[in-house]
């Protein structure tokens, strides 16, 4: 059962690319274009523009928000209107536009609104990807996870290409910020190859976007309850990591001339891979031998171990440089703090909700988890910066350690709250 776990990721994603090359282009961009600017906006805007962490966790806010409303406004067009792949031509062409004038930008209110309107046209991209990838391949419970993996490669691929511009052009010295017009450039040529994607009509019936109400039913459950609530305290941490990694390594790698505004964002892609590894090695193999709430467990623990590594780095990077190895090191557990918690979470949401209301679920867990969770994360991030923040100088070891905390207390509640039925989990194929 391993080796075919491992070909259900590898093997069978280039089998499934070759069979569905536009579909696995369309998931490489729409990752891409996310991952070639979010990562280094932060250190950008604070460094190069001045802007105050109140003001970098409204930006990193926008698409949060946007998420929250997306089955509002372009998840309706998209159902009910429009056929998937124009809406999602249409979506990334202006986006595009938004992307590469967002480049120019120097002020906070005029960024705000148009990182806003630019969020508004990504968030139902995000749905949109995923229906086509579904509609489209040929068994979508096993084929999804191989057109899926191709995001993951899109982000690796579009911060080495951004490395690669700093290092080579010194595009880290244009007067535009070179993330946000490489994300432009992407989703321009995402746009025009979506009208070459299969056709996928708007449903016929109209879509309710409150149906993740029918989801409250599980709160019956204690257990699912515990989850929930955990669940949501992870994912505001889970921002913190998005928004501060950038500017806390720029700061601890000016000892050594590896790590600065031009390698980082190859070396932020360690995350990534570690992430494909452990979904494809280790989530087969441990969750039907440790449990939901083993796995879940150790991928809250793997969060504060993080962060005490970035803490205890700060005040030692200078006379000890080898601590930034460790924090560059600390980068590989992405791996197990977002496969083992938030894909284990989304499976075990899958296993619990009836199965008429599964897709209502799932919806209430990413309302919760990357809408709202998020969104208080990005305050919670700027917030945090200011707070620890005098004469320009940040103290990343209190920035840190305040997160590590919570995601410790996080973990002590899920621990003892938390009960497994593991005949629920007798349907999950073997590793």
């Amino acid at each position: 059962m391993a080796e075919a776990s491992q070909e259900n990721v590898f093997t069978r994603a280039l089998r499934v690319a070759l069979s569905h090359p536009g579909l696995s282009l369309m998931m490489f961009l729409e990752y891409a274009i996310w991952g070639a600017y979010q990562p280094s906006l932060s250190d950008y805007v604070t460094k190069t523009l001045g802007f105050t962490g109140a003001q970098l966790g409204w930006l990193y806010a926008a698409l949060p928000l946007a998420v929250m409303f997306a089955p509002f406004t372009g998840g309706q067009v998209a159902d009910r209107w429009l056929p998937a792949q124009i809406a999602l031509a249409i979506c990334q062409l202006a986006g595009g536009v938004l992307l590469i004038i967002l480049g120019g930008v120097k002020t906070f209110g005029a960024m705000m609104a148009l990182l806003l309107a630019y969020s508004v046209l990504y968030a139902p991209t995000l749905a949109l990807t995923n229906t086509l990838a579904l509609k489209h391949v040929d068994d979508p419970e096993r084929d999804f996870g191989a057109i899926r993996v191709w995001g993951t490669l899109g982000w690796i691929a579009a911060n080495l290409v951004l490395s690669a511009m700093r290092t080579q052009l010194g595009s880290g010295e244009w007067p535009y910020f070179d993330a946000f017009i490489l994300a432009g450039v992407l989703s321009l040529v995402m746009g025009l190859l979506s009208f070459g994607l299969p056709h996928t009509p708007p449903a016929k019936e109209h879509v309710d976007p409150l149906a993740f109400r029918r989801a409250l039913v599980l709160f019956k459950n204690p257990s699912y309850t515990v989850f929930f609530i955990v669940a949501f305290i992870v994912a505001t941490e889970l921002q913190l990591y998005y928004v501060l990694t950038f500017p806390y390594l720029s700061e601890i790698g000016r000892v050594t001339e590896y790590v600065n505004e031009r390698t980082i964002p190859a070396w932020m892609t360690i995350a990534q891979v570690a992430e494909i590894f452990v979904m494809a090695f280790l989530l087969p193999y441990a969750l039907p031998r440790w449990g939901v709430r083993t796995c879940m467990l150790i991928g809250i623990m793997a969060w504060p171990v993080r962060y005490f590594v970035f803490a205890a780095a700060w005040p030692l990077y200078e006379q000890m440089p080898s601590m930034v190895w460790a924090s560059i090191a600390a980068l590989a557990l992405h791996g197990f703090c977002y496969v083992f918690f938030f894909v284990v979470a989304f499976i075990y949401t899958d296993m619990v909700a009836p199965p008429d209301i599964r897709a209502s679920a799932q919806t209430l867990i990413n309302v919760a988890v990357l809408g709202l969770g998020l969104l208080i994360g990005s305050w919670f991030a700027g917030f945090l910066k200011d707070f620890f923040t005098e004469e320009q100088q940040t103290d990343w070891f209190k920035v840190f350690i305040v997160p590590a905390l919570i995601t410790v207390v996080g973990g002590v509640i899920f621990a003892l709250f938390f009960r497994e039925d593991r005949s629920q989990s007798a349907e999950q194929p073997a590793g």
